[in-house]
């Protein structure tokens, strides 16, 4: 029985483990160049996102993910307001081939994140006096497929040119 029990918690350490141990706001920045005057105008907004993520190995097992969403809103020809938050987390994530962990830590700790950046982007655009941007999910795990397959691409590219 006690062999048992030491086989099974050798088992659970080398099980995957992942925890969300903190979310929170790295950067927030509003600017409206064109207040008080755009509010005087007919809106007619084009939106422009830029959406960026990085990670960094912390001590041991925890890792620090970083969501960069940047909105640009311009009204005809004009910046109504550029808005950017930093929404980041720390997740300790242990056990993962180094697949696995590309996969984590670039598509599935973002997808926790978005809800939390687009949520402080919205706050933080109302409070400018503009209306809710109400961002559509993003999909995180095509975009990382995406960028795997570039990367392929340019070490092809790359390959047959040497």
């Amino acid at each position: 029985m006690t062999e048992q029990a030491s086989n099974g918690a050798a088992q659970n350490e080398q099980a995957p483990q992942f925890s969300l141990q903190r979310i929170y706001v790295r950067d927030l920045s509003f600017e409206a160049p064109k207040s008080p005057e755009i509010f005087r105008q007919e809106w007619t907004p084009s939106v422009a996102m830029d959406l960026n993520t990085r990670q960094k190995a912390l001590e041991g097992d925890f890792h620090e993910v970083v969501l960069t969403l940047s909105v640009t809103v311009k009204n005809g020809e004009e910046t109504a307001f550029i808005a950017e938050v930093q929404q980041a987390g720390i997740f300790l994530i242990k056990g993962l081939d180094a697949a696995s962990m590309s996969h984590t830590l670039g598509a599935f700790c973002p997808n926790i994140l978005f809800p939390y950046a687009r949520e402080t982007l919205d706050s933080l655009v109302i409070r400018g006096s503009f209306p809710a941007l109400m961002l559509a999910p993003v999909n995180f795990d095509a975009l990382y497929a995406q960028e795997l397959q570039r990367m392929q691409q340019a070490a092809q590219t790359e390959a047959t040119a040497h």
